[in-house]
């Protein structure tokens, strides 16, 4: 415990890169700074930081010691979670990555519901599809991160999986917009406004489309549901979301599923950085989101 502060200032310093930066954050000289952190080396016994011309980068002492200060950091939350529910109060603050398909609607609904019972919890939201959301599991930058088919990591404990249909997204004048389910083949009679490759379901669209050999018009491509969706608004296009990210709420579009004939279920996985142990919060919150996620198959 006696450490907490210095463990403060030298991850501050290992983010930011230079003493006098870190200072003015803190708002302590750059001599006591620097003196506060040759101390404590020399305590440990060995330097944490090579000093170069351009700032201050963490050896590999350095970087042993960053990984348990932000253990330490884990722990120390969820001790302070867990004295708070001797004393009868749900505190505590969430960090969540997640993708896109998410923040319409489903973890509005769900943060609301959860704060409605807890009122006390907070939580801050980051959206990152994929590859990025692992990272931020990774990086100690999330307690939880909601996904989309993420690739497989050994860094990564999945705390659910569910599954969702791939749907086709059209405005509630199109053609498609009469049917139940559709193939991939209906979809490409019609303009394409299609997600990037930056996203996962991209990846599948491109696996199913060389597969089954058509060859689809994309009239606009974007990193961005939000524009897509407010694209087929606009045009008789078809576009393509998670059943997640087709908001209920949008009377002037409507999602139908993608025949399994030609794309496999989504899946929707909700991991945790494995070996971290998560704060009561969070851990209720994951709790909750295994209630109430739908899952198609």
């Amino acid at each position: 415990m006696r450490h907490l502060q210095i463990y403060q200032f030298i991850a501050e310093v290992a983010r930011r890169g230079s003493i006098r930066k870190t200072a003015d954050h803190l708002h302590i000289t750059p001599s006591a700074l620097t003196r506060k952190i040759q101390d404590f080396e020399e305590e440990l016994g060995t330097p944490v930081f090579e000093r170069l011309p351009q700032g201050m980068r963490l050896n590999a002492a350095g970087e042993l010691l960053l990984r348990h200060i932000r253990d330490q950091s884990a722990d120390f939350e969820r001790l302070q979670a867990q004295l708070s529910e001797l004393a009868g109060i749900r505190r505590g603050h969430v960090t969540l990555a997640c993708s896109q398909a998410f923040i319409d609607s489903v973890l509005p609904d769900e943060i609301a519901t959860y704060r409605q019972q807890f009122p006390q919890v907070s939580f801050s939201l980051d959206v990152r599809d994929n590859l990025l959301g692992v990272n931020a599991l990774a990086n100690y930058e999330a307690d939880l991160a909601l996904l989309i088919d993420p690739p497989p990591s050994a860094d990564v404990r999945e705390l659910l999986v569910k599954h969702q249909p791939l749907c086709a997204v059209v405005n509630k004048a199109h053609p498609l917009a009469q049917t139940d389910s559709v193939r991939l083949r209906d979809c490409f009679k019609y303009p394409v406004a299609m997600p990037s490759q930056l996203l996962a379901i991209r990846t599948l669209l491109d696996e199913a489309t060389w597969r089954l050999q058509l060859q689809p018009e994309i009239a606009v491509e974007s990193d961005s549901l939000e524009f897509l969706r407010s694209f087929v608004v606009r045009e008789s296009a078809v576009t393509f979301l998670p059943l997640s990210g087709v908001p209920r709420a949008d009377e002037r579009i409507c999602g139908r599923p993608i025949s399994t004939q030609d794309l496999d279920h989504l899946r929707v996985v909700l991991g945790q950085l494995k070996g971290r142990t998560l704060s009561i919060a969070a851990e209720k919150f994951a709790e909750q989101l295994n209630k109430h996620l739908p899952d198609s198959r």
